[in-house]
């Protein structure tokens, strides 16, 4: 969309941090090449990207009404594939090490995969959410909390993965690769993403909502994330399939319940437009066929198609996410986050695109 006038220019910092983050992710891939040779570097790369392409896109599917800025979301990868992963490893040995000095080698094996492990990747993960809310414009609704934090979980888990790959591999070959795969790829391929949406949702409802105790659901959802992580590593280290079942069917619960709190913000949202771009009318920028357009995923996506067939497909884009963004303007003000100067700025800026693109 173009709208110089409300383009946010990246901080210094988001730069920094996505540069420090991708180099750390190079770095930690290199010392795996090294570590354990090329052919299962190559397998283990294999087998943990190979998912990634279906995986980011169911995430970023959840988002389509307003797309997150593409630098904001590769940041949140970024963080949790390059920062989150080396202070992972780092800290949860450390906290190992200091266990075993007192109770051995098995228990703290043990303690750091079931105890640590969680603990420490949820708040590293956790913080990427937490450095996003200087951008706090660009946490709309719990939708985007969401996304976030399963971009910050993908990266996690592509990395670590790949780590995981390359143990199997060394330890038993290829076939055992090709089997944790199974699990980690295919059956929970979500596990990470899912345990930090939470904190993506407590993280959200700070931003989104104006109760007295909002501020609460960061921790709460640091500990819900917390819970699902170390039940999961838990039921996987005792080997039982029956533990395994249910670990799993309350992470897939969980799943679903996030997709539901993403549809019902959508439906939302959606009713919210027809309530306030008809108030545009008047300005010629949209019509009762506008209206019943963008108002429908199924309508937007015909309109979308009729415009590239007809030449205008970027414009189409931008059209309709102007108006999406002028609805969610307008949700914005309700919750009082906006002086009136500002609202007018904002509201003219996003109408002027509108009428930029408007050639139907």
């Amino acid at each position: 969309m173009t709208a110089p006038t409300l383009a946010q220019r990246p901080s210094k910092a988001l730069l920094l941090g996505l540069v420090v983050s991708g180099l750390l992710a190079l770095i930690t891939l290199a010392v795996m090449l090294v570590a354990g040779g090329p052919v299962g570097f190559g397998l283990s790369m294999l087998l943990a990207f190979a998912p990634l392409p279906v995986l980011l896109a169911a995430v970023l599917s959840l988002d389509r009404l307003e797309p997150e800025p593409k630098l904001h979301l590769a940041f949140a990868f970024a963080w949790g594939a390059g920062v989150a992963i080396v202070l992972g490893i780092a800290l949860t040995f450390v906290g190992q090490e200091w266990v075993k000095t007192g109770y051995g080698s098995a228990v703290a094996e043990s303690i750091g995969t079931v105890y640590l492990a969680p603990v420490i990747e949820e708040a590293l993960k956790g913080a990427a959410l937490l450095l996003l809310l200087r951008r706090r414009q660009e946490i709309d609704n719990l939708t985007d909390g969401i996304v976030y934090a399963s971009m910050a979980g993908l990266g996690f888990a592509a990395v670590e993965n790949v780590g995981y790959y390359l143990l199997a591999f060394g330890a038993d070959g290829p076939g055992a690769a090709i089997q944790l795969f199974v699990v980690r790829g295919l059956i929970d391929p979500l596990g990470h993403p899912i345990y930090t949406s939470l904190i993506g949702l407590g993280v959200a409802y700070a931003i989104t909502r104006r109760t007295t105790f909002r501020y609460a659901m960061i921790p709460l959802g640091y500990l819900g994330a917390v819970f699902l992580h170390a039940l999961w590593n838990g039921a996987a280290s005792t080997g039982s399939l029956t533990w395994l079942g249910g670990a799993y069917l309350v992470i897939m619960t969980t799943l679903v319940t996030l997709v539901v709190v993403t549809v019902n913000e959508r439906r939302h949202l959606v009713g919210k437009m027809a309530l306030y771009l008809p108030i545009y009318q008047h300005t010629g920028l949209i019509s009762d066929a506008d209206v019943r357009m963008l108002t429908t995923l199924p309508a937007r996506k015909a309109a979308r198609k009729w415009a590239r067939r007809a030449g205008l497909g970027r414009a189409m884009s931008d059209y309709q996410q102007a108006a999406t963004e002028l609805t969610i303007l307008h949700l914005r003000a309700e919750r009082r986050e906006l002086d009136p100067v500002r609202f007018a700025v904002e509201r003219d800026a996003y109408l002027g695109v509108m009428a930029q693109a408007r050639r139907w």
